[in-house]
């Protein structure tokens, strides 16, 4: 009981403290000492008590619903940075390929291998994320792969060829791929059952600002100073975030005891890494019908198809990734709803650009600027969709969402050589105002009513759906475009320029319908506030 309480008074921020670990007289109400019960505490789902005489400690929700306190925003711009880091380093890079061509002497197969050595470092990396933020804590796991991101960008600032320069871009994506799963069990373990929707709202604005304006910094960055300098940048951010994470982020319980699932490592890791890698070999090979594509994809569905074979058959105590979470209905049609919604978006969203550069003529600069409206809109709606989705559920936020992004898109689907500049900025901007009520109160969705214990297993299982979905989604849509190119026979240069939108249009129609198609999971988004059910271990103070 003892060593439980001191636990406790270490993890739980000023101002907070267990109540069944404090001394009679320190419960006891009276002048100077109003206590008062405010809910879920931030940290294993305790129940916490807060004094009147501290007014800069940091206010959990209650019933209320109350607003993100201070505390929680400094833990919240922590992860932000690394979300910033990694999510813009995916697009700077794809802006950078024509220059990396040039300037290594190199094919586009081979300078395409550093966006898809990265993606596989990813896929790698991303289920050891919930197993080591138990085994190592939170706090240190997220500060090495901040240290691991960002010596992988210097080093990759330093390359000489193209070879290191892919080599040392799979070291980026070995600590990249930890950032987003990590962070997101901090940051859920900060806020609290009552709060998860709004610190979610937080970390989404660099995930869904993040490809809309990583072209446009990398393209400057380019211009203005050299390749080199999209992966500088990194420097100073990472090591702004290392001293941030030393001094803000708490420190955690870790579980030294709990042993690894080496043999599902073999399995998972390896599998979604070949499996991504068929799949992100689509829009080369320009067609699903290659042994390139075929053999990696199955394979790797095969290893992935063991690994769950393995975990039914042998009721692991501490697999890997833990499919028994799927026995949480509203987090198995989160994984649905994010599944479908990440295939739509993230392959739609490699059209808007392609459709400026290409039949616009615009460079890319412009092109990324063009692209502004849709983040207007998204940083709108998303601090009053994390607010809503906290006291009424998430359910009706996402159906308004997905019918918002819906419309928006459903304007591209008539798109033309000449089509006016308004009523294109117009379409993305309604999207984004979607789009700021979509991605992450499905998020908040799946993990609101998963014990502390659950929440690191939980982000590591919506991280790889979200990858996986978005990989196909991207290689979809290529494909897609690419056939469509291929049917344009006319022979005027103008006669093309039209064949090429009316295949952007085409591309547009089987977006819209994929995103119409999200409706039917997000129907079965919960329309009420969550609740979490307590430790009781925690309560108990055991």
């Amino acid at each position: 009981m003892a060593s439980s309480c001191r636990a406790s008074r270490r993890l739980a921020p000023r101002g907070r403290q267990d109540l069944s670990c404090e001394p009679a007289h320190r419960a006891r109400s009276g002048p100077g000492n109003d206590v008062k019960s405010v809910g879920a505490s931030p940290y294993r789902g305790r129940v916490t008590t807060q004094t009147s005489p501290t007014p800069a400690t940091p206010t959990p929700s209650g019933d209320d619903g109350g607003g993100l306190d201070r505390g929680v925003l400094l833990v919240a711009g922590v992860v932000v940075l690394g979300a910033i880091m990694s999510i813009l380093d995916i697009t700077v890079v794809s802006v950078a390929q024509p220059t990396f061509q040039r300037d290594f002497d190199a094919t586009p197969a081979e300078t395409a291998w550093t966006m898809t050595g990265y993606t596989l470092a990813l896929a790698t990396v991303i289920p050891l994320s919930g197993w080591a933020a138990d085994r190592f804590g939170t706090k240190r796991l997220y500060m090495m792969a901040v240290l691991l991101f960002t010596a992988g960008s210097v080093l990759c600032a330093a390359a000489n060829s193209i070879e290191m320069l892919t080599a040392f871009r799979v070291l980026q994506g070995l600590g990249g791929g930890m950032l987003m799963p990590v962070g997101m069990t901090i940051m859920t373990r900060a806020a609290g059952p009552d709060r998860v929707g709004r610190v979610m709202a937080v970390l989404g604005v660099p995930m869904l600002l993040g490809p809309i304006f990583g072209p446009i910094l990398g393209g400057w960055l380019i211009d203005v100073a050299s390749w080199h300098w999209i992966f500088l940048i990194n420097l100073p951010i990472g090591l702004g975030a290392l001293m941030y994470a030393a001094r803000v982020l708490p420190k955690d319980d870790v579980a030294p005891s709990e042993s690894f699932d080496f043999l599902g490592m073999l399995l998972l890791s390896p599998g979604l890494a070949l499996f991504l890698f068929g799949v992100s070999s689509i829009p080369e090979e320009g067609t699903v019908a290659s042994a390139r594509v075929l053999v990696s994809a199955a394979i790797g569905l095969a290893l992935v198809g063991l690994f769950v074979f393995r975990f039914f058959a042998r009721s692991l105590e501490h697999p890997l990734l833990d499919l028994r979470l799927f026995g949480n209905p509203r987090l198995t049609v989160a994984v649905v709803a994010m599944s479908l919604f990440a295939i739509a978006f993230f392959g739609a969203s490699l059209l808007f650009p392609q459709y400026f550069l290409l039949i616009r003529g615009e460079d890319t600069l412009k092109a990324g600027l063009l692209l502004a409206p849709q983040g207007v809109g998204a940083m709108l709606t998303m601090p009053v969709a994390g607010m809503l989705t906290d006291k009424i559920g998430p359910g009706k936020i996402v159906l308004g969402g997905i019918g918002l992004i819906v419309l928006g898109m459903a304007g591209f689907t008539q798109v033309a050589p000449d089509t006016s500049y308004l009523f294109l900025l117009g379409s993305l901007f309604v999207m984004g105002l979607g789009m700021g009520g979509t991605m992450m109160p499905i998020m908040t969705s799946a993990l609101q009513t998963l014990r502390d214990h659950e929440i690191a297993r939980g982000s590591t299982l919506m991280n790889i759906t979200q990858q996986v979905a978005a990989s196909i989604g991207t290689a979809l849509f290529s494909v897609l475009l690419t056939n469509g190119f291929k049917d344009v026979e006319a022979s005027t240069p103008q006669g093309q320029l039209g064949g090429m939108s009316d295949a952007f249009a085409s591309c547009f129609v089987v977006g819209t319908v994929l995103v119409a198609v999200c409706l039917v999971p997000a129907w079965f988004l919960p329309r009420r506030k969550a609740t979490r059910e307590l430790d009781p271990a925690a309560v108990m103070g055991h």
